[in-house]
This record gives structure tokens, C-alpha cells and sequence, in this order.
């Protein structure tokens, strides 16, 4: 499984490329999805660019994906879309177009909250598990571990040099991770570093302009489909590397 993360919390900003429309984010969506990318990830934004967990906002955002692909398609719950936990938990109850599934930050204030209404709604829940938090240990205790449908272990190291050690590092703190799947992954500079470790380890992993803007040579990427694409030869390359 290589998930495409079409745009994450970047703004404009970040240079052509970056889709920040609902169209934008659909045509990219539909050329990852054609370069191999199994499902997606994406943060609905509004006019401005801001993250938005709004209905108004994730409703036109999901019908234009999956009017172009037909891959699960997941969101953003992230606390910086929406800081205060009671506002967050009642913006997810407002979804009328509810997605595939929707990952969860669980060191953030009101993440189980979050989860167990996504799971009540018949959401899929990605637990999102961030090292250098203490996400892995709030997971560990928590009762609803086991029907998540999978877990992010998100390392946010940016350094090629340490960010596969930090990826080591947190896989041992998650443990069973409840028996759940696991998708490795890492941004900025260690995203490549530990999309390779996902490989060798036979992990699912992700790719895509949210993690990172270059390919591993340095060259900046044209877009996600071309990210992904690049990410399958690394990821089968590193497969059965010792």
C-alpha cells in the first residue's frame, strides 16, 4: 500500500503544484491514483487555503475526488484545523459526506473523542502516532486500539541522517500497535530515508507533497504522481535489501 498525501497543511506558498482547490486536488488525486498510489489523503481548504474540517468545506473537496478515482479517500482531523476539542468533535458529527476514513493525532487534547465518533459514524480511524510525542503510549492504553483500521507512525525527524533511527525508535514504543496494520512514514528531509525503511520492513508507507516537495536526487518533484512513482522503485528497490 503507498498512500498518495496530496497537500497537507501547506500554503500556496509551497509553489505550483500544490493543489488547494477541490479541483486541483481531484486532477492530482486522479494522476497519483493512475501512478500507483492506492488511496488518498488530503486537507480540504478553504478559498483562503486553510486547513477546514467544515462540511461546506470537506463535502465538495470529497465529491470532486471521488468523481476522478475510485481509492479510499481519507481526511485530516488535526488540531491545528480546528484547536479547541469540543468545536473539532462537532464539526466531524456535521459531516454530511462523511470519508472513507480520517486519521487522528492521538497526543492531541480529544483525539479518543474524535475516533470513537468516526467510528460510530462508520468511519475509518487512522491512528495517527507522532514521535516525539506521547501518542504511542496514549494508543497503548487506549480501548479503542483495536478497531482503528490502521496506524500512522508519523516520524517527524526532518534529518536524512537520524530520521531512519527515529522511525526504529518509534516502532519499538508502538509495539503491537494492537495488532493493527502499520504505515511508516516520515516528511521533509527523512522522508525518503524512512519510506526505504518501509520497505525493507514490508510496511505500508506514503508519499506525496505533504511529506516532502523533492525527489530523492534533490530535484524538486512536478507533483504527486510523479512522487509516487518515484516511491514504488525506491520502496520495491529497498524491498528485500538485508
Amino acid at each position: 500500500m503507498v498512500q498518495v498525501c496530496l497537500n497537507g497543511s501547506r500554503s500556496a506558498a509551497a509553489g505550483a503544484g500544490l493543489p488547494m482547490s477541490p479541483e486541483e486536488m481531484a486532477r492530482s488525486a486522479a494522476k497519483a491514483v493512475a501512478a500507483g498510489a492506492t488511496s488518498v489523503h488530503v486537507h480540504p481548504k478553504t478559498p483562503c487555503g486553510h486547513d477546514s474540517l467544515s462540511p461546506r468545506v470537506l463535502a465538495p473537496t470529497l465529491e470532486a475526488i471521488r468523481a476522478r478515482v475510485r481509492v479510499p479517500v481519507g481526511v485530516t482531523t488535526g488540531a491545528w484545523a480546528e484547536p479547541d476539542p469540543a468545536a473539532r468533535l462537532a464539526r466531524v458529527r456535521g459531516w454530511s459526506v462523511p470519508p472513507d476514513f480520517a486519521s487522528v493525532n492521538w497526543h492531541e487534547p480529544g483525539a479518543e473523542a474524535v475516533a470513537e465518533q468516526l467510528l460510530a459514524m462508520g468511519v475509518g480511524v487512522e491512528a495517527g502516532i507522532w514521535s516525539g510525542t506521547d501518542g504511542a503510549a496514549r494508543f497503548a492504553a487506549s480501548s479503542l486500539g483495536p478497531r482503528v483500521l490502521r496506524v500512522l507512525a508519523e516520524v517527524t525527524d526532518p534529518d536524512p541522517a537520524t530520521a531512519e533511527a527515529s522511525a526504529r525508535a518509534l516502532l519499538a514504543e508502538l509495539g503491537t500497535a494492537h495488532g493493527r496494520p502499520v504505515l511508516l512514514h516520515g516528511e521533509e528531509g527523512g522522508t525518503w530515508p524512512v519510506l526505504r525503511l518501509a520497505g525493507r520492513l514490508g510496511l505500508a508507507t506514503r508519499i506525496g507533497l505533504e511529506d516532502t516537495l523533492f525527489l530523492p536526487d534533490g530535484r524538486r518533484a512536478a507533483g504527486n504522481a510523479q512522487l509516487v512513482a518515484e516511491a514504488l522503485v525506491q520502496y520495491g528497490s529497498f524491498q528485500r535489501s538485508p
